[in-house]
């Protein structure tokens, strides 16, 4: 007859004290506690199956109480009862586990991002990661991604929707992506967004402000040259619609970069707004702007505030940073423009005026060369710094002319009229 053992109370597993050697106290039906020399409380079960025995392991306590560690045992002896031997499920289960881990949705969407971000701009790599971190992978980002369904994405997105529709619409291509990345390496079954159209709601066709009538421009130029803020920011405000930048590539401006005498700022291609392919391919390369007259006079007037630090326009608080990023937008908004002028919409001022206005008489193609956007050459070859260069000097200084014709008030063509 089997020794009878009386049951542990939890009193007594508390009080377990350790020993010089390991020791064991029993519950019964198998179910032990192994105290160790370090005070380590170990639950276990010794079983037989098939005639071997067997060990399981049920954790520690106090994580694992006496009534979990009754409750592990009782469902053992289940399966014991049904001829299963419970260390190979107890495998198998760790092993799906596992499995499902491996190929849950943030492990693949951050494989996919791996994969790819090299041939992304830092930015755009950076703010992707950002967004699935912050709005994905808290939601369903331990679930395995062949599991996932279009009601549960459609979830994520109403909830980014409530705050941020733009940033909704955004996501749900990020995780159309990393679903098709996910099918072709056989580990989900198809792309759930593609279910989900209509049901977010629409997203405005929103551009970047700009003024693109010449009379309102004419009113802009002039808004500029009586604005009373800092001298670098009515410098910054002054140069940006002569030098066809984007505004983070003009604000961050070093002075080692202009050689004013030959009327020429090259721009470092790290600095554009470019994929890392591209950087990588040209690494070395610079974008080379012509500067008009005007730029270089406001250049040299500016240098004599700000040339003995390493930044043309450095920030309010501190020299050893550029300007905000908000300190062209915060002027215009200052100066009456808020929701008609952004600093990114002096580019598009340019390009429309530059391509409508007969009288420029500017190739489409100069204009995008000077915009440093991707230009192939006759024989195929992309953006060279020099090419064009004598067509793109005689119309940033025609441009920066018509601007001064515009501000004071010269008879001008309007944009509609133009052939």
């Amino acid at each position: 007859m089997p020794k009878q053992i009386a049951p542990l109370s939890a009193t007594a597993v508390q009080n377990a004290k350790p020993k010089a050697k390991d020791y064991k106290m029993f519950d019964g039906q198998g179910l032990f506690l192994s105290v160790t020399r370090t005070g380590g409380k170990l639950w276990r079960m010794k079983y037989y199956f098939h005639g071997k025995e067997g060990l399981l392991s049920f954790g520690a306590f106090p994580a694992i109480t006496v009534a979990d560690a009754r409750q592990r045992r009782d469902e053992a002896k289940k399966l014991l009862a049904n001829g299963v031997d419970p260390k190979e499920t107890k495998k198998a289960l760790k092993a799906a586990q596992l499995d499902c881990n491996a190929n849950s949705f943030e492990v693949i969407a951050r494989e996919w991002h791996t994969k790819f971000a090299p041939t992304w701009s830092d930015s755009h790599a950076y703010w992707v990661l950002r967004r699935l971190e912050q709005y994905v992978f808290p939601d369903i980002g331990t679930r395995p991604i062949s599991e996932l369904r279009g009601i549960d994405i459609l979830r994520v997105l109403n909830r980014i929707e409530k705050v941020a529709l733009e940033t909704a619409h955004r996501v749900k291509f990020m995780i159309g992506q990393i679903f098709r990345y996910a099918v072709g390496s056989g580990r989900a079954e198809r792309d759930w967004t593609a279910d989900l159209k209509g049901q977010l709601q629409p997203r405005s066709q929103k551009h970047h402000p700009a003024i693109t009538d010449t009379t309102e421009v004419a009113g802009l130029m002039r808004a500029i040259d009586t604005f009373t803020g800092t001298y670098p920011v009515k410098c910054a405000l002054q140069l940006s619609p002569l030098v066809f930048l984007r505004p983070g590539e003009l604000r961050k401006a070093e002075w080692s970069e202009f050689d004013l005498d030959a009327a020429e700022w090259n721009i470092p291609i790290e600095r554009l707004k470019l994929k890392k392919r591209i950087k990588e391919e040209r690494k070395g390369e610079k974008h080379l702007v012509p500067l008009a007259k005007q730029a270089v006079a406001i250049l040299t007037d500016l240098k004599a505030l700000t040339g003995s630090g390493k930044y043309v326009f450095p920030g309010a608080r501190t020299t050893q940073k550029p300007m905000s990023d908000m300190a062209i937008n915060a002027a215009l908004a200052r100066m009456g423009y808020k929701g008609e002028m952004t600093a990114h919409g002096f580019r598009a001022t340019a390009r429309t005026i530059l391509d409508d206005v007969e009288e420029l008489s500017i190739s489409p193609d100069i204009i995008e060369h000077q915009l440093a956007h991707a230009v192939k050459d006759p024989n195929g070859r992309a953006y060279n710094r020099t090419s064009k260069l004598p067509q793109r000097r005689k119309m940033m200084q025609r441009w920066a002319d018509y601007l001064d014709e515009l501000k004071a008030g010269a008879k001008v063509i309007p944009i509609n009229n133009a052939a």
